[in-house]
């Protein structure tokens, strides 16, 4: 093979990776974004058991408080969950990665626009030197700019209040923000044992048993949740979310309207559901169901209405296992989304 067969094999893949490097991959819209987020009281670093619905089982949380019982001081604080969604975020070695990336790619462009070709000057020391050195360079412009504007784009803590900018926007075709600005009653930090430091809160988890009005109530929460989030309605989904989920749900939308868009979710059908496993810890009662369920989902831009991701007319079929939380006499809330494997 030629020197000049290989530099062309070497340009293309080089392409081919820098470009794979340098555009982010972009999460399923809906509500949890395709993520696995939340937590299961002291099963969340356990697998919960697979079911008729879901036989692959369940993927690990993404985002997570951790492994916390009610007695977690994230239940009473609604910033948690935002905190802990940050180590979910791309590491070091990925910004790394992806600055090697566009150094290869930047270097070979380069050496093309100077005439010297894509793997021009690699011949001599000095060629290969320069190489590296244009790589080292660029790889650390791209890192600090990668981590000045993520320091830039943080998401607000859930508990300090609404988020940037989506105060009076409104999405398209009519599309509806109910009880944005609706006043938000402050987190209790302890009710009664359940979100408590006592002993009854770190009591061993025990089996319960579940009603026909609980599984009603999981397939009414699955629908009013996606809801709320096609509505960017913070007020639904603060009462029908624990304040961990809320904080990565308002991650989330904040990030939708610093890309000027807007998610929105329709026809939640429930298809097929049944029980993983049901449990008491202390005051608190959890239940993870697993679900099977249709839904139209697509993004759209914000200013005009055009759809930019998805498909507004075609039903999709999602797997997840969901696990909701219930204080002693209250109703359930949404505590974690797990992907089925």
């Amino acid at each position: 093979m030629s020197l000049i067969s290989l530099a062309r094999r070497g340009r293309a893949v080089a392409l081919v990776v820098g470009a794979l490097m340098l555009v982010p991959l972009v999460a399923e819209a809906r509500p949890g974004g395709g993520r696995s987020s939340g937590s299961r009281g002291s099963f969340t670093n356990s697998a919960p058991p697979s079911t008729a619905t879901t036989p692959g089982g369940a993927q690990s949380f993404q985002r997570s408080a951790g492994p916390a019982s009610p007695a977690s001081p994230s239940a009473a604080n609604p910033g948690m969950g935002a905190a802990a969604a940050q180590a979910a975020r791309p590491s070091m070695a990925r910004n790394m990665m992806m600055g090697i990336g566009a150094g290869l790619l930047g270097a070979g462009l380069f050496g093309m626009l100077s005439g010297s070709g894509f793997f021009g000057g690699l011949a001599s020391l000095a060629g290969m030197l320069g190489f590296l050195l244009q790589i080292g360079l660029i790889a650390g412009i791209i890192f600090l700019a990668i981590r000045f504007f993520r320091r830039r784009s943080e998401p607000q803590l859930a508990g300090a209040g609404a988020p940037y900018a989506r105060q009076g926007q409104d999405g398209p075709q009519g599309y509806a923000r109910q009880g944005h600005d609706a006043p938000q009653a402050a987190p209790r930090a302890n009710l009664g044992g359940g979100f408590g430091m006592g002993a009854a809160a770190q009591a061993k988890p025990e089996p319960i048993e579940l009603s026909g009005d609980d599984f009603n109530s999981f397939e009414r929460l699955l629908g009013e949740i996606n809801t709320a989030y096609s509505n960017e309605d913070e007020a639904g989904l603060r009462q029908r979310v624990t304040p961990e989920m809320f904080g990565y749900f308002d991650e989330d939308l904040t990030q939708n309207v610093r890309r000027g868009l807007v998610d929105r979710v329709t026809d939640v059908k429930l298809l097929q559901g049944d029980l993983s496993e049901a449990w008491r810890e202390g005051a608190a009662d959890y239940a993870t169901v697993a679900m099977r369920f249709s839904l139209v989902n697509a993004l759209y831009e914000r200013s005009t209405g055009k759809v930019v991701e998805g498909n507004p007319n075609e039903t999709q079929e999602v797997k997840e296992y969901w696990t909701f939380l219930r204080e002693r006499g209250g109703a359930w809330k949404l505590s974690g989304i797990q992907q089925a494997s």
